[in-house]
């Protein structure tokens, strides 16, 4: 059977001081009133039914969750007790269908992407669940068609097409340099890492078991006692001494080189936004004539290309021969920084006070 799990984990120290410990960004109303989380929940309408739907968190936002989804089943919360990185997120949900489910096929999504058009997402995610269908040893991800030389991005290398579905990866690479990127914009065989994917339950324990064995161990163990009667005593004891990696270094990579697996890259030609970051987060706001995006009330004299959110409908931003600034009033704190450095805010985060964190 065909289920989805968003993962809405994150801090999003990027997006500070809107995104907060206590609501991250993907549960702020960040887009014309909706979260993140509820725009991904949403755009999986039309390839997995509501009842089949995940979202992984930490087990102290499960209310704002609930919150923010009034329609998902808080048994379908996979709260996690601690922040183990996104390879236990991914097993932990594995174990979770495997136990209900062994014959569970699962994408694995984002709550702080952006992605139209919707129906051209829901193809590829189909083309995706089949491939996994057809062989539940294969791992799937999604690879974005790049459209300028990107740094920021890690990229999939093609090789070989499956039945014009999709491709076999290659290699997976980090972000590159400027110059590297140039050279894989012009290959015309590189993707964007969208970070999405697609996997069997039973594909990931079992990869789990060969990849990463001291993982594996205790999340069996957790899917073991999930339907039983004290799985929350298990999660909380196991949870904890989980190795602490990332999916695509401990899964994706190893598996791409690894003879046993097939991983398999489904293009997405699609406008695709990862709201990592206030530059990222500016272009889901229309600009005004001067290149101005204001979420609130802002006046600019001599004012170009600024970037201001007001959560305050009784706050005015203004501003006299200020151009390239993002300027953020949410709640007790201010931020204000040129936009060329706004990278940095998640650094500037580590200087400040619990109290404002």
């Amino acid at each position: 059977m065909r289920h989805a799990m968003i993962m809405a984990g994150g801090s999003g120290t990027r997006l500070w001081p809107l995104s907060r410990r206590a609501r991250p960004k993907q549960l702020v109303a960040l887009v014309e009133g909706n979260s993140l989380l509820a725009i991904a929940f949403d755009r999986l309408g039309q390839v997995v039914p509501e009842a089949n739907r995940w979202v992984c968190t930490s087990e102290a936002h499960r209310s704002t969750v609930l919150e923010s989804l009034s329609s998902l089943d808080s048994a379908h919360v996979l709260g996690e007790p601690c922040p183990r990185d996104t390879v236990n997120a991914v097993g932990f949900t594995a174990a979770v269908l495997h136990a209900m489910d062994p014959g569970a096929v699962f994408a694995v999504l984002t709550a702080d992407h952006l992605i139209t058009p919707v129906e051209q997402f829901a193809a590829c995610l189909d083309k995706g669940f089949s491939l996994v269908e057809d062989d539940a040893s294969r791992m799937v991800t999604f690879g974005i068609t790049p459209t300028h030389a990107a740094t920021g991005y890690g990229y999939v290398e093609l090789g070989e097409p499956i039945d014009g579905t999709g491709s076999i990866v290659k290699r997976f690479v980090e972000k590159p340099d400027a110059a590297t990127a140039q050279t894989y914009l012009t290959a015309g065989n590189f993707k964007w890492n969208s970070g999405m994917f697609i996997f069997s339950a039973a594909g990931v324990l079992d990869a789990l078991d060969r990849l990463l064995p001291e993982a594996a161990a205790g999340l069996r163990r957790i899917g073991a006692a999930w339907t039983g009667d004290n799985p929350q005593q298990v999660l909380e004891e196991v949870y904890p001494t989980l190795p602490k990696i990332s999916v695509d270094y401990a899964i994706m990579e190893p598996a791409s080189t690894d003879d046993e697996i097939d991983v398999c890259c489904v293009p997405m030609d699609i406008d695709w936004l990862d709201v990592g970051s206030w530059e990222a987060a500016a272009q889901t706001i229309s600009p005004d004539a001067h290149g101005n995006r204001t979420t609130g009330t802002a006046v600019h004299l001599d004012g170009r290309n600024n970037v201001v959110h007001s959560d305050d409908p009784d706050h005015l931003v203004a501003t006299i021969g200020c151009s390239d600034l993002i300027i953020v009033k949410a709640g007790n704190t201010t931020l204000v920084c040129p936009r060329d450095r706004a990278e940095q805010v998640k650094a500037l985060v580590e200087e400040v006070p619990d109290k404002w964190r």
